[in-house]
């Protein structure tokens, strides 16, 4: 889990006005952030599979949301590519 000071200022670099805390910009980092956490934990966990669940269901949803932007705006879809350092 992410803690609470490390979410919001993930949260104040990635959103688009003052009061956004959903746009998929705010998501994809948010489960970038989590995803990464979870990585470094089943490095030395291997057999944590229900973990390893979450993890696969975590990327699958950023997935969802990278497409989502993608179609929606491709300016913003390459650009929390290269801020999140994701290939593509």
């Amino acid at each position: 889990m992410l803690k609470q000071d490390r979410k919001q200022e993930i949260i104040k670099n990635y959103q688009l006005h003052e009061s956004d805390t959903g746009s998929p910009e705010v998501q994809i980092a948010l489960l970038t952030e989590r995803i990464n956490q979870l990585t470094e934990h089943l490095k030395e966990h291997k057999k944590d599979f229900s973990s390893q669940r979450g993890l696969l269901k975590m990327v699958g949803k950023r997935r969802g949301l990278l497409n989502y932007l993608r179609k929606k705006s491709p300016q913003r879809y390459q650009e929390v590519l290269s801020r999140l350092g994701l290939r593509k």
